[in-house]
């Protein structure tokens, strides 16, 4: 019993090895790494070697699926490249199999302790995160060493030869109960090395251990379908791709496993060795001969899974992906991406303000609901932004973070204020019939024109970063302020001249001088960050808005 629960700490260990591998290069190379994968959509050959790198380094192709699914998820990249990138993810974890199973007992130790002393000595820094990775390897191979170690004594135990001399003859179920320990243990690699290990003992014949691998293979596909749940439609799809294509290998190999396992033992190689062999040339051939044919089981997994029907597509968020919570970098690129998308609402806010401005007093029951979709938005965004671990985020990261919370807390408030702004000019015109001067509707369409300008540059300044934009924002907010004071210095001179319209509509001119000059305020507030940062700024930063 002891010896059994060695073998499982060894499996878990290895699950958290590769875990904490993952995590570590995500963080250091997360951004390059899908870059790398966006950018080598267009060309089969270039997506397909982009998957066997990425998984290589990340060492686990459920990693290299997760981030392929996000991208298909939201429209970034089509169905039939990621499913070329996962092929090649097949790939990248059998040659990473092969790697680890060469005997690196002696790097183990030195991987851990060197990885420690990084990790502890700067656990935010690059340098951390590189020492993270070392003891993620150094885990691995520990974990490979146990497994071995407490397999052979259980090989030899009675009880497990006459529980594994039932896997004869039965190909199916023999690959059946590979795919099981496979998703059981969460690591193609552990199924495929104790496969190994038992083969090596003699416990299991060479035929069996080759259906094992294939239902291990299978197992892996299993796990990404498992994984996808919570995307949608189309990422779903992409697991079910990589399942197709291991299901099309499994049953197009099975048949041939007894006559294939007469060839290869003929191999002047040790038995485990033929096992690790097998599974590196049976995902290689199976990958390339299926690359072809990737558009046709793209269209089969669109048929298989159809798109959910959608209320409101604005109603929810697009770039809020969860799989990417484990690498700040990525997650907060995620945020911002949101976050414009909430500036793009705003921006249709506007637009139909202006409408509401010209007479259309209609336009307001749709900006209610834009403004409906921007608290959505605002709230799944600020959720989102808490879910990432403050402890994880270097300094320049909490930085961004912080801009981000203020960023859509700014545009959900300005989404309040357009609101209120329609609801007044709308009753105005429907109830009171009052109409603005030609002098006071036109400095109103002026003043609202400079408004979805500033907006546009806050949005350009809060995802460039640009010093030299956030000195043209801030400009830019003084010139509406300023062009504020004349126009309201403007409607006063109308009302000592007694202009009977401006006498009527006094009241809500001004109201809607001083909500203009808030939301400009709120447009602009987000060129301070980077002035302050950069020691530019001015006497001015008290008419900061103060949304935190």
């Amino acid at each position: 019993m002891l010896t059994l629960l060695h073998l499982l700490s060894a499996i878990a260990l290895l699950v958290w090895g590769t875990h904490i591998v993952r995590t570590g290069i995500m963080r250091i190379y997360g951004a390059n790494l899908r870059r790398v994968l966006s950018e080598s959509i267009e060309k089969k050959p270039l997506a397909f070697m982009a998957g066997i790198g990425v998984t290589a380094l990340v060492q686990s192709s459920n990693a290299t699926a997760l981030l392929t699914t996000s991208f298909v998820s939201q429209g970034l990249v089509a169905l039939p490249p990621a499913l070329v990138i996962i092929l090649g993810a097949d790939v990248g974890t059998a040659l990473m199999v092969r790697v680890l199973t060469f005997d690196f007992s002696w790097l183990s130790p030195l991987l851990i302790f060197l990885g420690v002393v990084l990790f502890l000595g700067r656990k935010q820094t690059r340098i951390g995160q590189i020492g993270r990775v070392a003891i993620g390897l150094g885990l691995i191979l520990l974990a490979l060493e146990m497994i071995v170690a407490a397999a052979t004594p259980i090989t030899q135990t009675a009880g497990v030869k006459v529980l594994f001399s039932s896997l004869t003859g039965d190909t199916l179920l023999d690959a059946l109960i590979g795919a099981l320990f496979a998703v059981v243990s969460y690591s193609s690699l552990a199924a495929v090395l104790l496969t190994a290990t038992l083969t090596a003992s003699g416990v299991i014949s060479l035929e069996v251990a080759m259906c094992l691998v294939i239902g291990a293979n299978l197992g892996s596909g299993v796990l990404i379908m498992i994984g996808s749940t919570s995307q949608n439609a189309a990422g779903r799809r992409v697991a079910l791709g990589s399942v197709l294509f291991k299901l099309i290998g499994c049953l197009v190999v099975l048949p041939f496993v007894s006559p294939l396992s007469h060839c290869l033992k003929r191999l002047p190689l040790a038995p485990e060795e033929v096992v690790i062999y097998f599974h590196l040339f049976y995902n290689l051939i199976r990958c390339l001969i299926l690359i072809p044919f990737t558009e046709m089981v793209a269209r089969l997994s669109c048929m298989m899974i159809a798109d959910s029907p959608e209320v409101d597509i604005q109603m929810k968020p697009r770039h809020l992906d969860t799989s990417a919570l484990d690498t700040p970098a990525l997650a907060l690129t995620n945020a911002a991406r949101e976050t414009l998308r909430i500036g793009d609402v705003l921006e249709q806010m506007l637009r139909l303000y202006r409408k509401v401005l010209q007479g259309d007093p209609m336009q307001r029951r749709e900006i209610r609901r834009l403004n409906d979709d921007v608290d959505v938005l605002y709230t799944a965004t600020k959720l989102y932004l808490a879910q990432i671990r403050k402890d994880d985020l270097d300094e320049r990261d909490s930085r961004r973070w912080a801009e981000m919370i203020e960023m859509a807390l700014n545009l959900e408030q300005a989404g309040d204020i357009i609101e209120r702004m329609a609801d007044e000019v709308a009753d105005n015109a429907s109830r009171v019939r009052r109409a603005f001067s030609s002098q006071g509707l036109e400095e109103l369409n002026h003043l609202h024109e400079q408004l979805l300008a500033n907006l546009r540059l806050g949005l350009a300044v809060f995802l460039s970063e640009d010093i030299a934009s956030a000195k043209r924002l801030r400009r830019a907010k003084h010139r509406f302020r300023i062009l504020k004071r004349r126009y309201a210095h403007a409607h006063v001179d109308r009302l000592h001249q007694q202009n009977v319209q401006s006498l009527e509509t006094s009241s809500l001119h001004l109201g809607l001088l001083g909500d203009m000059n808030r939301l400009n305020s709120l447009f602009c507030a987000v060129a301070y960050n980077g002035l302050l940062l950069s020691h530019d700024g001015d006497d001015e930063r008290e008419e900061m808005p103060l949304t935190l």
